[in-house]
């Protein structure tokens, strides 16, 4: 027979006192409420020992709150966006929130079914890397009232929270550096997409060369296909239509690593004679040789951010009252593959 759950009826009970009593210490506010510090030890020595678990679902139908947090990105295997959500779930869970991760392949129908899922179970709050197509899905989660923070990307026009990184500088930065390095032909190599992270990478590259009299070469390669796996096909055929080229701009990490994988099967000394940047780091990077100049996004202070943004808007009556749209900057780790050869 399944033991029959403990209450906290069962703990008032038994050191007699009032259900409230016990309610005010396991929820926290004892010391609000004017209990004792011994009354509030004895209840939770008494809890633990008995092993006392919350009845989550009643919990959350009485307070309005599931404690519960969804963050949903584009790829959660994707070396960025794991070690995101690590980071984030550990600054949540020292807050008293849970988190469930997903992953919405950049897909709007499954972000909308996701959508739809975890806001019908009543999470707290979405923090979410948008997929194209979802703008209405957003206006109308903050149209419900429902806390959103959009990471990564936004859309333009909508009033919305949101974290996101300098990419148009951190793309030109990157640019630059090569150029001042004695790099005259730089292709960039990056997704066909009109999401705003993308397009700030893209317009950050385009106005370097541009400033420094050079030509733009540029691969923009369809997610479709870079899903389907033909990355390095697109890439291979870049490279063979443009063999002047002196240096390689990976607009994303995936992208450089198909492009690496390419140069070693096209010609293996070609890492060693052409400069590379990647725009977001990987723990590989620092092991290739030459190792690989990437850009790097300040993974701590964007999960910081995102929960000092996202704490207030749990508690507010109207998400839409104030919107915060945060802009972080990034940093150029500079190795090997992007000086002067």
């Amino acid at each position: 027979m399944k033991k029959k759950p403990v209450s906290i009826r069962n703990i008032a009970d038994e050191l007699k006192i009032s259900v409230t009593t016990v309610s005010f210490v396991l929820n926290g506010k004892a010391k609000e409420k004017h209990i004792s510090k011994e009354l509030t030890k004895k209840v939770l020595d008494y809890a633990k020992l008995i092993n006392y678990r919350p009845n989550q679902i009643a919990q959350s139908l009485r307070t309005g709150k599931s404690k519960i947090l969804v963050f949903m990105m584009e790829d959660i295997s994707n070396n960025f966006f794991s070690k995101l959500a690590r980071i984030f779930e550990d600054i949540a869970y020292d807050k008293g929130y849970k988190v469930i991760f997903c992953s919405n392949e950049n897909d709007d129908e499954k972000s909308n079914e996701l959508i739809t899922l975890f806001n019908f179970r009543q999470v707290d709050g979405f923090i979410i890397v948008p997929s194209p197509g979802i703008k209405d899905t957003i206006e109308n989660l903050i149209k419900d009232n429902i806390p959103v923070i959009l990471l990564d990307r936004f859309f333009e026009g909508l009033d919305c929270n949101s974290v996101v990184i300098d990419n148009e500088q951190a793309s030109f930065d990157a640019t630059l550096h090569l150029i001042q390095n004695k790099f005259k032909n730089i292709g960039f190599i990056t997704t066909a997409s009109d999401q705003t992270q993308m397009m700030g990478r893209l317009s950050g590259y385009d106005k370097a060369v541009s400033q420094n009299n050079l030509k733009a070469i540029t691969l923009q390669i369809p997610y479709s296909e870079i899903n389907k796996g033909k990355s390095k096909e697109y890439i291979k055929e870049f490279l063979d239509q443009n063999p002047d080229l002196d240096a390689v701009f990976f607009a994303t990490n995936y992208l450089a690593q198909s492009g690496l994988e390419v140069f070693k099967v096209k010609n293996p000394k070609l890492i060693n004679e052409i400069g590379i940047i990647a725009f977001d780091d990987n723990d590989m990077f620092k092991i290739y040789d030459p190792a690989i100049t990437s850009v790097h996004q300040p993974l701590n202070e964007i999960s910081t951010a995102l929960m000092d943004v996202m704490l207030p808007l749990l508690k507010k009556k109207d998400v839409a009252e104030t919107t915060h749209q945060i802009m972080l900057k990034t940093e150029l780790i500079v190795r090997e593959s992007s000086l002067s050869k």
